[in-house]
Order: C-alpha cells, then structure tokens, then sequence
C-alpha cells in the first residue's frame, strides 16, 4: 500500500478535514510539528498508520527531520497543508526526490521576495519596500504614498498588520508589530523553517478597492482568492472564493465560494492569478492567490501562496463543485492519474454555496462591541434567524469550547482573537452574503454576557 508522510503545523484547512481525505488515498504517518487539535487527537490514531510528535530538541533541523521521518517509513509523498511548513517541506521533497512545491517554493512565502519577482515582471501590484528597521520603515514612508500597511514577511491570517496614515505613526506601529510576531511564535502560529522570520517585514501602499464595479450585490469585500493548483509547473485554476469586508486593518472575516463574478471578470482576475503563479515558477502544490479589485478594471495582485486557502475554502470547494482538492493532490504527488479541471469552475456550476464566518467581537461597521460576550454556538444556532434552505454548523477545531469568553479584538493580532469558526451552507452566495450579515448584526446581542452564568447546551 502507498505511504503518505502527512507533516501537521498550524493554519491551513482543519486537520480532521485534511486527514480524512489523505487517509482514504493511503497510509498515513503523522508528523505532528503542532500539537494536535483535542477534537481531532482520537481519530489521528485511528486514522494514521503512525503519529510522531517530535521533541523540541528534533526542530532544530526541519528538513532533516522530515527527510528522515519519509525515509523511515518509505513514503511515497510528503504533504502539508500549512503555510508554516511549506518551505521545509518543499525542500525535504527537493533531497528525497519526491513531487513538491520545488525549490522556489520561498518565493510563495517571503512576501519580500514574491513582490521583487513580481517586480521584475512586470505584474501589477501595489508599491512596496522590504523593512527590517525602523529606520528603514521610516525611510520607506518617505518613499511610499500614505496611506501604508506594515506587514510580516512570514507572516498569515492578517497577523501582525498595521495602518500607516502619517509618518507620526512609524514609531507605535513598528513596536507593536514585532510584539505580535512574537506573540505568534508562542501560539505557534510561525515560520518553522527560517530563524528570526519574524524579524523580516515589508510596507506596502493601500491601493484604493471597490467591489460595486465588480458584484451586482452589496456585502461583498473589494478582494477575491483565484483557488488552484501546479500541476508539473502548469497553473491549473479551480475557482474564485469572494469576501465580505474585511475587518480593519485588513483581517479576512468571511469566505464565500463561489465569488458571484461574471464570466469576463473571472477570466480576468485568473489572468492575472496566472501571470503571478507562473512567475514564481512553482512546482506541484496547492495554491491561493489574493487579487484587490479596482475602479475601471483596475487589479492588484496582493500574495500567493504555494499551498491551498486556509480555514474552510477547501472544504467550501469539496461542497459546491464536488472537487476533493486534498485527495487529488495526494493522488497526482504518489503518480497517479488525476483529472483537474479543464478550465476554472464558474459560478453557475456550482451546486449551492458555502461560506465559513470567523467569529471575532466587533460588529459589521468594525466597531468593537460595547461589552464582552460568551461564546455559545447552541444559543446563535437557535436565536439568529437564517434564510429558508441555509444550514449553520461550527468548526469545532478552529472554535473556543461554548462557555468560554470572546476575544476582545486586536486589529494587530488580526485572527489570533478570533472566537470562532461557522461554516453555512446555502442555495447561493447572495443568500452567504445576507445570512452572514444577519449573524454579525446578531452576535453581541444574542450571545449571553461574560460573568453572566449560563447553562451549555449541546
């Protein structure tokens, strides 16, 4: 039987998910690199031929690690799911001969290096300078049109972000940015392979979006994901996820798949998510790439990443277009015959819609709630009225336990507060969209107040 050496670290769709559908392909042997979510640790294993949870004294040479462990249990295929990981697993794949991202595979991590690449060719995208200093930040203000976003080089999930709107603000942004790189790297939501990545950051200007040129309904963000794969070096596009607006300063508080675009401005946007991923000159791996939508037809490429979107887009796409992604990865990087899709999936191919809502305590202006909440799902589940046909369900791996307070938000830590993860399920994005801002306009209302005892229902 075939061998899957499947390494686990946080972020990336949920494990249960991801582990499931490696498991229907092959053995799986576990390398844990994050402890394992307490929802999931029964059915790990059960479903995997070994788990092994190396000792911190182990890490000090990733790759190796991985090497090693792929050795020892004659794997077929090395996978990983999470954006931590990739580069480690990338190049483990390089020495052992096996199908992977390939050796550019920093390119899709290194913000600073996916931006320069980009540069060279040409490909639109907002005006940027690497920082490692403050003095470089403050010399890059000076360069760049305010306002500016300071961001982590190895950073995910909004983390670490910080508005610039003048120069006053280089000092207090600076400081609390590399306070929450830190903050992450104890939560273990950091680079694995690279030492003092945490230290790396880039500026960017904050290109002026709109989504009414794009969508014909109000609720959507000015942004969308193309979701797709390489395929021995060929971009093979899957679909477009869309966004409701994200949550100052940039943290993504919903996904919807399909994104209600028209046929021409697909095909535009995956244009462009093309040129970007050809660029970086990927292998075989998953992959995800934000695009900023403009006035006029204007498009800017934010990131891509060599693995695919994180939270529930996976299991989102598995829902609407009927494509285990998962599977047929592990499938094409053990050598078998996969069939991708000829063309990007449009919306009217899919089968309903999907959207999973990242709980975070501020309400659908962005503004804090005015007291703190706990979190129930029982009590949203039965008090927030949804539209006829949808279904509400929480991601029990990615959720606080009922009963436990909600985060206050931090626009610095970005999803690091969040209390929650819901998936819905609908008839189509319009109704994703409506319902999601039916809970968000709910939440701190319906949830029972923090000190206040309540009873936790199932």
């Amino acid at each position: 039987m075939s061998k899957v050496l499947f390494v686990y670290a946080k972020g990336g769709p949920p494990l249960g998910y991801a582990l499931s559908r490696v498991a229907a392909r092959s053995a799986v042997h576990l390398l844990a690199l994050s402890a394992l979510p307490p929802t999931v640790a029964a059915s790990a294993d059960r479903l995997c031929a070994s788990v092994l949870r190396p000792a911190e004294s182990e890490r000090h040479d990733l790759v190796s690690l991985i090497v090693s462990r792929a050795q020892a249990v004659g794997a077929d295929a090395v996978v990983t799911f999470s954006e931590y990981a990739v580069v480690a697993v990338a190049e483990a794949c390089e020495k052992l001969g096996l199908a992977g991202a390939g050796g550019s595979c920093a390119l899709a991590r290194d913000k600073r290096m996916m931006r320069r690449t980009w540069q060279e060719r040409g490909i639109s995208q907002p005006r940027f300078r690497p920082v490692a200093t403050e003095r470089d930040l403050h010399d890059a203000a000076a360069a760049l049109r305010f306002p500016l976003l300071l961001k982590a080089a190895w950073s995910a999930g909004s983390t670490a972000h910080r508005i610039l709107r003048s120069a006053d603000d280089v000092p207090a942004a600076w400081e609390r940015a590399r306070e929450v790189m830190a903050e992450s790297a104890q939560l273990g939501y950091a680079e694995l392979h690279v030492a003092d990545a945490g230290a790396d950051f880039i500026v960017e200007e904050i290109v002026p979006g709109t989504a009414t040129e794009w969508f014909d309904q109000e609720g959507w963000g000015d942004y969308v994901s193309v979701e797709g794969v390489v395929v021995n070096g060929d971009f093979r596009p899957v679909c477009l996820s869309g966004r409701m607006p994200t949550v100052e300063p940039f943290t993504e508080r919903a996904g919807i798949t399909p994104a209600a675009l028209p046929h021409d401005a697909q095909q535009r946007v995956v244009a462009l998510a093309r040129d970007a991923v050809d660029a970086l000159g990927l292998q075989n791996c998953g992959t995800h790439t934000e695009i900023k939508l403009g006035a006029g037809g204007q498009m800017w490429v934010i990131e891509t990443a060599a693995r695919f979107g994180g939270a529930m887009t996976v299991p989102q796409i598995e829902e609407v277009f009927g494509l285990d992604l998962i599977g047929m990865l592990t499938d094409h990087l053990m050598g078998r015959q996969v069939s991708w899709p000829a063309e990007v999936r449009a919306p009217q191919e899919a089968h309903g819609a999907a959207g999973s809502l990242v709980v975070l305590a501020v309400d659908g202006a962005g503004e804090a709630w005015p007291d703190q909440r706990v979190w129930d799902f029982p009590t949203v589940r039965d008090a927030v009225p949804l539209s006829a046909g949808s279904h509400l369900s929480v991601v029990a791996e990615n959720s606080l336990p009922d009963g436990t307070p909600v985060p206050v938000y931090d626009p610095a830590a970005g999803a690091n507060t969040m209390a929650a993860l819901c998936l819905l399920s609908a008839t189509d994005p319009e109704t994703v969209i409506r319902d999601f801002r039916t809970l968000v306009d709910a939440l701190p209302h319906v949830l029972p107040t923090a000190g206040v005892t309540t009873e936790v229902r199932s």
